[in-house]
């Protein structure tokens, strides 16, 4: 079937002989390439003429003389006596619903780079195993467990694990689901969150993802350093001094140099270290099965710890597990007495808990029948962290726990969190608790005591463990941060969006390293681990509250093929996220939280504006519409009254606003805090504006924005401008959030101009507003009115009270006042008094009046002859007796009286509002002066 088609007319007869011709000239050209086939002869090869009846000459109907809905040549080009028929352009091999199904099904919009890396994981569902399985089954198992379990005994171990499992088992969960709900390009986490809770969210807990991913390089490859000098060259550090100071400078050497080679080999190429992480892994696995095995042969040959009173001591600088030896009969004084005493004699003073102590030798690994599982049971904090200390040296180091961990997705979260949990329960029940602290067993991992055929597997296993995932922090880290650049919301971060020809995010990867090395350059792992936690726990806090969101919002697009969540386990996973993050360390807690903060409000500031159909602009949408649907149920307090403008705005021949001032007016009027809503109209049909209608909204919104107001802009094409002033009075707004005043310039040169429409529009403008119940501002010599820029420094804004309006002509001077260009300015108020009224009491009175009012003004009576003030007054009175009376004559219902006055309002001229920002006019009717004096 062609793709592409060229309408084009062809020949029609007006006879059933000549249609007839017209199908054997079509079948018969129908082989032929590029050639036109009527739509009428198809129709008539379905057999369908019944159900689409064609036009002939002589028919009563009457042809259209363009197939066109619009055409700039009406009447020049006929096409009578012609269909319209496809002209075939190009013909595809592939059909176009088959081309079309096959781009869809093969959709993707990954970056070649990122292409590659998914290609190179070589497979998707293994991928995601490895990369956790690593970062799980490394630090957290080998160096930081059994000083877990030694520290919390066997209930505090299991709750401790089973939080941080259930917490990241519960993340992975909510990110199935929207993992699950299309295409996830490079990003992960990030993408998730801010397609789902915008750009904000987004950015602020990727960015906070990102720094706790390249933290966790910094902690892994710490790890590694640890276990390489601790573990298997012990003898070669740099730094030889027995102090922390050496320790930490050895970690930060060893440390810089390990983490070049690792980003050398991420620079390289991501292949090589997706095929290094299937090695580690393996290596890893093979750690685990020999502590496994290892469990029965240990029972046989179970190493000795030597036990000071009920101390553990650390096995590195003695052999004999006693204070004194016998050799060739004679007491000689053991290294330990050494250690603990000044002198070499028996006369020599020692520490005093090595006098009152004897020394013991205990099996490490009684196994489960010697009842050791009762005395693990139960927490074991205070001396046992702190053991014996010699010259200010502690002689068991007490190390701060990682309790958070990693987990994506839900397959690892399992397999980690059993594991993890049965050799919590191999090391409670197997060892004794003094050896549960580390380095009472020649500085030999615990896990590695319990491993066959050699300790050696275990230290080899967690080294490449370590590796491996420091190696993939290091790769998913700079692509996290390239997602994040470019997408634009961060402009300071664009540059980092680029990298080499295939995609690799090559300056990303240096800014990595660079942050990398900051946290080696703490060179502690327990105090790189909090700083990683923070960052985790909150991204999977908002990935828990990006799935409730969805979930609850239930917005048509939510349709992952994960199943198996509920918005109740989101939740669950977001309150267990924060908790976790202020019960490891609430200060770093609050140090995560108001980075976040800064991030988000820089990127609410600064950042691109974004629409990726987020929840959180879906939850505006629910939450604007339930507000809309309460206000429009209960009527408005008179408390709650405040100006809703309707702006009516003019647009020159360029589409520009014409009075800019009148938005500057409006601007400063806006103390109120209400709704204002910007249209203007333009006259001809939308099909031959539709384009000028989106040009002057776009200019609308400009002045608006360079005005800095808060509100909408509408533009109407109408056949005149009195209807669409007219429409828009009465449709602008929606719901309870309508319009209650009509702002408009007072029409400018009327007297002057020849045509009358300009005045004939703004009464009807005029009487329009007033049967619609709504005040009428009409802002005169609006040009002159001072923009907001300008600073009135002194000046009074004078209002003349003539007829009682409820205080509409109080509130907006006083609304005016509230901004910075009129703030300066005094209030007067002029009343009028006729000849018999008393001027005194009438200001009395409305001085305590605008006391009530909480208004600061002054007040003048101006005196006035009476009939200069009651002729508008009497006359109106008069005719409203007249009418009423006539009414209850012609014996009409209420609903007929009301029709009646309502007909007659129409009829008569209308009150209007007159805002004078030079003149100084008094209307013999209902008017409103501003008179701004120097």
């Amino acid at each position: 079937m062609p793709t592409n088609f060229t309408v084009v007319p062809v020949e029609d007869d007006s006879s059933n002989n000549g249609a007839s011709a017209a199908a054997a000239s079509a079948a018969s050209a129908a082989a032929e390439e590029s050639k036109p086939v009527s739509f009428d002869n198809i129709f008539q090869e379905a057999k369908s003429v019944d159900s689409i009846q064609e036009l002939h000459p002589g028919d009563e109907s009457q042809r259209e003389t363009t197939p066109f809905l619009i055409s700039d040549d009406d009447g020049q080009i006929s096409y009578d006596g012609k269909n319209m028929a496809l002209f075939e352009e190009e013909m595809d091999s592939t059909p176009m619903v088959a081309s079309l199904l096959n781009k869809l099904a093969n959709y993707t919009n990954l970056t070649q780079g990122v292409r590659e890396h998914e290609e190179a994981e070589d497979g998707n569902r293994r991928a995601p195993v490895v990369v956790q399985s690593l970062n799980i089954l490394g630090v957290i198992l080998f160096l930081r467990l059994t000083w877990i379990v030694g520290a919390a005994g066997i209930l505090g171990s299991f709750a401790i694990v089973s939080m941080c499992c259930i917490c990241t088992l519960l993340t992975a969960i909510s990110m199935s689901a929207i993992a699950t709900n299309g295409v996830v390009p490079a990003g992960g986490s990030y993408y998730m969150i801010s397609r789902s809770l915008g750009p904000e969210f987004g950015g602020a807990v990727g960015l906070c993802f990102y720094l706790g991913t390249t933290f966790a390089g910094s902690l892994y490859i710490l790890g590694t350093i640890e276990i390489l000098l601790i573990y298997i060259v012990p003898t070669a550090t740099v730094f030889k001094d027995n102090t922390e100071d050496a320790k930490n400078n050895n970690m930060r050497v060893y440390g810089t140099c390990c983490l070049l080679l690792m980003a050398l080999v991420v620079f390289v190429g991501v292949k090589y270290v997706n095929k290094l992480a299937l090695v580690f892994l393996s290596c890893v696995i093979l750690s685990i099965m020999a502590t496994y095995a290892g469990a029965i042969k240990t029972l046989i040959e179970p190493p000795d710890v030597c036990l000071l009173g009920n101390r553990s001591l650390k096995n590195e600088m003695f052999e004999k597990c006693a204070k004194v030896e016998i050799i060739k009969n004679r007491t000689v004084p053991t290294k330990l007495w050494d250690i603990f005493c000044d002198s070499h004699y028996p006369n020599a003073t020692c520490d005093e808990y090595f006098t009152l102590n004897n020394l013991t030798e205990i099996q490490a690994i009684p196994g489960l029948l010697s009842g050791v599982i009762k005395e693990n049971l139960w927490s074991n904090y205070g001396p046992a962290r702190q053991v014996i200390e010699k010259q200010n040296q502690p002689s068991v180091p007490a190390p701060t726990p990682k309790t958070d961990k990693e987990q994506n997705y839900v397959f690892s979260d399992i397999a980690t969190f059993f594991t993890l949990r049965f050799l919590v329960l191999f090391v409670l029940v197997m060892f004794q608790n003094p050896c549960l602290f580390g380095e009472s067993i020649k500085r030999t991992p615990v896990i590695g005591v319990l491993a066959w055929p050699s300790p050696w597997v275990i230290v080899i296993g967690s080294f490449f463990s370590c590796c491996g995932a420091g190696l993939q922090s290091l790769t998913g880290a700079p692509r996290l941060l390239q997602a994040i650049a470019r997408d634009g919301i961060i402009p300071f971060l664009q540059v980092f969006g680029h990298g080499k020809a295939n995609g690799e995010p090559t300056w990303a990867l240096l800014l990595t390293v660079g942050i990398c090395e900051i946290g080696i350059l703490i060179a502690s792992l327990d105090d790189v681990a909090p700083i990683l936690s923070m960052f985790f726990l909150m991204c999977y806090l908002f990935v828990n509250l990006a799935c409730a969101v969805q979930t609850l919002l239930c917005t048509p697009n939510w349709r992952p093929r994960f199943k198996f969540y509920h918005w109740t386990l989101s939740f669950l996973g977001m309150s267990l996220s924060l908790s976790l993050m202020f019960i490891c360390s609430w200060y770093y807690a609050l140090v995560a939280v108001v980075i976040a903060g800064c991030i988000y409000k820089y990127i609410e500031y600064r950042g691109a504006v974004k629409e990726w159909g987020d929840g959180i602009r879906g939850l505006s949408l629910n939450a604007a519409r339930f507000a809309l649907i309460h206000l429009e149920e209960a009527p408005l307090h008179t408390k709650n009254w405040r100006p809703q403008l309707l702006v009516l705005c003019k647009l020159d021949s360029d589409l520009a606003v014409k009075h800019p001032r009148l938005l500057s007016f409006t601007s400063q009027l806006k103390a109120g805090k209400g709704l204002t809503i910007v249209c203007s109209v333009l006259e001809g049909t939308y099909m031959t504006h539709k384009e000028d209608a989106k040009t002057g909204e776009q200019n609308l919104k400009k002045a608006m924005t360079a005005e800095k107001m808060k509100g909408f802009s509408h533009v109407v094409v109408s056949s005149s401008l009195r209807d669409g002033f007219s429409i828009m009075i009465q449709s602008a707004g929606l719901g309870g959030m309508k319009h209650n005043a009509v702002l408009m310039a007072w029409p400018a040169g009327w007297k002057q101009a020849q045509d009358s429409s300009a005045r004939k529009n703004f009464i009807e403008t005029v009487r329009e507003t007033t049967s619609a119940h709504q005040a009428l501002l009409v802002a005169k010599n609006i040009d002159r009115f001072p923009d907001n820029q300008e600073r009135l420094k002194e000046g009074t804004i004078d209002v003349w009270w003539i007829v009682h309006d409820g205080g509409l002509l109080m509130l907006l001077p006083f609304l005016l006042m509230q901004h910075k260009v009129w703030r300066k300015c005094r209030m007067r108020i002029f009343t009028v008094a006729q000849m018999d009224d008393n001027s005194i009491q009438m200001k009395k009175d409305l001085e305590t009046f605008l006391y009530h009012l909480r208004l600061d003004a002054v007040v003048e009576v101006v005196e006035m002859v009476g009939h200069d003030i009651s002729a508008f007054t009497y006359e109106k009175t008069l005719m409203m007796e007249q009418r009423s009376q006539m009414l209850k004559q012609m014996q009409l219902s209420r609903t007929e009286r009301e029709r009646e006055y309502n007909v007659h309002n129409l009829m008569q001229p209308s009150k209007s509002i007159t805002v004078s920002g030079m003149h100084n006019v008094l209307r013999f009717r209902a008017s409103l002066m501003y008179h701004v004096v120097p």
